[in-house]
């Protein structure tokens, strides 16, 4: 594969072969950020975990200090005083039964995140083969079943992300954008790394943490130290 000149520009700046403190690595990830657009920051985590475990699974949700930088678009499954509230809150959609028939006959995902009362569940569970693998099912563990949809959607609007392991044991998380600079950005990634650690299965044996990577939409990755964490 050929890369253009920009990226090409931005390896020369990377020593592959180092390990980076975050600080050094939320600068330099920044300084390889060279597209028109503002560029999404990544983090990208292996973990000494067996995913095929159930009890070695690492999944749950942080609010980033500074959110994403990204417009979050939300559906809220509730009825009653619930949808009521959901909207109050700034929800994006709301519905119930009238937003299943629209995902299932329409193949609408016009949303970015899923929120339902627990006693919606059992409508959502319906449509639960079409949101699961694209990340959209509602969970407890991720505070996305909940009876108080407010703080669920007060906790996404301000830039609540989800981190989920993956079958190859890596972990694939936004922590913001090019434009917020690198103290903004590492404060970010501090959070999400605080979180992940304190995650950790108790069936998980040897090195917890086996690398971490930042890289930009368009850029090359930046390995930072595991152990600075």
């Amino acid at each position: 594969m050929k890369h253009g000149k920009k990226y090409q520009d931005s390896v020369k700046l990377i020593d592959h072969l180092n390990q980076y403190d975050p600080d050094q690595a939320c600068d330099l990830v920044i300084k390889t950020g060279k597209a028109k657009f503002d560029e999404t920051v990544e983090i990208s985590i292996r973990l000494g975990v067996d995913p095929r475990h159930a009890d070695q699974q690492v999944r749950g949700a942080v609010v980033l200090p500074h959110g994403t930088g990204k417009v979050v678009r939300v559906l809220v499954f509730a009825k009653g005083d619930k949808a009521k509230e959901a909207l109050a809150a700034g929800a994006d959609y709301v519905g119930a039964e009238d937003m299943i028939a629209k995902i299932q006959q329409e193949n609408w995902f016009d949303f970015d995140v899923c929120v339902a009362t627990p006693d919606m569940m059992g409508l959502v569970g319906r449509i639960g083969r079409v949101l699961g693998p694209k990340g959209l099912m509602p969970n407890p563990k991720s505070g996305t079943v909940t009876m108080d949809v407010t703080k669920a959607i007060n906790d996404i609007k301000a830039g609540k992300v989800e981190y989920r392991l993956d079958k190859t044991a890596i972990i694939h998380c936004p922590v913001g954008k090019v434009s917020f600079g690198p103290q903004k950005l590492q404060e970010n990634l501090n959070a999400l790394m605080e979180a992940i650690i304190k995650a950790k299965p108790s069936a998980a044996k040897g090195t917890y943490l086996r690398s971490v990577y930042l890289s930009t939409t368009m850029g090359p990755s930046v390995r930072l130290n595991p152990l600075k964490f």
